[in-house]
């Protein structure tokens, strides 16, 4: 099996909690934190033809086709790419959805691309590096790619059966698990994520001349503020980073 059939088949077994997690108004830190931040950035879409790489259920998918985007949202989980096709027949939308891998988009020819999206999901994926060399080719010239992370400086990794902060060890690319359990979940599960640098994101764009030209560190909104105390801790420190790089 390769390792991105086996990340695709743990998000294949937390789909249903994760479609839950976030249809149900619990990912906060979704909708007070990362999502603003991320798309005050991405700006006006209308009529732009964007590609949504790692969707998941769609969440964001749909934002921006409601802006007036022109969609694909691509996957590697089969069931979570079911959860969102299904709410694609509820809302007729005309987003097309792909079970595919972001390291391997042949289907999609040169340049045919505005924009391409990843939301929260690069850190998941394995060979990273590929994945971005396929966004370049993918994207129009002047076309931009735009994604989150958990911000790496801030990042806390799982080893040997502890948690350990980036500020403990940041040097070093790391595979590790991250264990689900929160009480807002329908249901625990277990993904696998990657940490790296952020030099190493940096030079995986310039390799492939996609170059940064804008990034945020997301901070709470006021609403987040009052409605969750957990997010709180971070006005004092980052927790995800949105990068912007252009072709």
């Amino acid at each position: 099996m390769r390792k991105s059939e086996s990340i695709g088949r743990e998000w294949d077994d937390a789909s249903e909690s994760w479609a839950d997690f976030v249809r149900k108004g619990k990912d906060y830190y979704r909708y007070e934190l990362n999502n603003p931040a991320f798309f005050e950035l991405i700006g006006e879409v209308k009529g732009k033809t964007i590609l949504d790489l790692a969707c998941g259920e769609g969440y964001n998918t749909r934002i921006l086709a409601k802006k007036g985007g022109k969609i694909i949202g691509i996957d590697t989980s089969r069931k979570l790419i079911e959860f969102a096709r299904q709410e694609e027949e509820r809302e007729k939308l005309n987003i097309r959805y792909y079970v595919m891998d972001a390291c391997n988009m042949d289907e999609f020819p040169e340049n045919c691309f505005d924009l391409v999206t990843c939301f929260m999901a690069l850190q998941d994926i394995r060979d990273y590096e590929k994945a971005v060399s396929q966004v370049a080719r993918v994207l129009n010239n002047a076309g931009r790619f735009v994604f989150s992370i958990p911000h790496p400086c801030f990042e806390t990794m799982m080893a040997k059966g502890r948690g350990i902060g980036a500020t403990e060890r940041y040097f070093g690319a790391a595979r590790y698990p991250i264990q689900w359990n929160m009480k807002r979940l329908a249901k625990p599960f277990k993904t696998t994520a990657f940490h790296r640098t952020l030099t190493d994101y940096s030079n995986a764009l310039h390799k492939n001349k996609l170059f940064i030209s804008r990034f945020i560190e997301p901070k709470p909104t006021l609403r987040g503020l009052r409605k969750y105390p957990p997010l709180r801790k971070v006005l004092l420190r980052p927790q995800s980073i949105v990068i912007e790089s252009v072709k």
